[in-house]
């Protein structure tokens, strides 16, 4: 797939400390197959679905053995400059821009909610190989934060997104667009999150049968935290790996309902 339009995620990574088990887990839901591991960037191993890349999962460095967490990468033009437009807007600049050999530069950031996130300057590596409809490719995200505000007023200025909101008393969910598609959702965090969990991006993997790829995962030692569940854009679930990675798993060909009602925020 070519380069994306600044702002659409492109890629996904996650440290875990057992890289085996995380490959052994991935590999057995989502049907991954694993590349050698590059030693000379931090046994960095990319994952593909039927031979197309679709994330990678690497060690933790030094001093960065906590929390696994998957983060997900906006396209950028110039990485430097989307760093500037972080630190301008509040957020927080996690790790200067670095350059990855000839694949790419990269930096993470923090918004002023606390969601941590990648930025991509593709190289050689443009990205994600694998459609989203795919079976085990990336299809979807979501930012899940306390404060909505925060999150709905800087993403829209880092990168060149419009909002919509959806119509729903139940839930705060927003959307951001590029270019006329939509690429990313935004969640407010109720008191059903415990206070422990931190705001984080929550991506979506493709899954040709939701329950199925849901009964893989608790057998091995995953966590359902909700679902599954049919909505008009697919039946999915959401869960923890044996790590305690927070993902979700969504059929696209199944859905279920009418489409809810949004409104242009302007």
């Amino acid at each position: 797939m070519a380069v994306q339009p600044e702002g659409t995620p492109c890629w996904a990574d996650a440290m875990f400390r057992d890289v085996e088990g995380a490959k052994s887990f991935y590999g057995d839901v989502l049907g991954w197959t694993f590349g050698e591991a590059s030693s000379e960037y931090g046994n960095y191993t990319q994952a593909y679905a039927d031979g197309r890349a679709v994330a990678a999962v690497v060690p933790p460095m030094s001093g960065q053995e906590g929390h696994s967490q998957w983060c997900l990468y906006f396209a950028s033009p110039d990485a430097a400059a989307t760093a500037g437009k972080i630190r301008d807007n509040g957020g927080e600049v996690v790790m200067e821009p670095m350059q990855v050999g000839d694949f790419g530069t990269m930096c993470l950031g923090r918004d002023p909610s606390g969601v941590v996130f990648g930025v991509w300057q593709a190289g050689a590596h443009e990205g994600f190989e694998a459609p989203p409809e795919q079976p085990g490719a990336y299809c979807w995200a979501e930012v899940f934060t306390r404060e909505p505000e925060k999150s709905d007023a800087f993403f829209p200025a880092v990168f060149p997104y419009t909002a919509k909101q959806m119509q729903d008393e139940a839930v705060d969910f927003r959307m951001f667009d590029v270019e006329g598609n939509t690429v990313l959702g935004r969640m407010k965090m109720t008191e059903e999150f415990p206070p422990e969990v931190p705001p984080y991006i929550n991506v979506y993997f493709a899954v040709d049968d939701c329950d199925d790829a849901v009964a893989r995962a608790t057998k091995l030692g995953g966590v359902l935290r909700f679902g599954p569940m049919d909505t008009p854009f697919g039946r999915f679930a959401a869960l923890s790996d044996p790590q305690g990675a927070n993902f979700s798993v969504i059929d696209v060909t199944t859905t279920s309902g009418e489409m809810p009602q949004i409104t242009d925020v302007p």
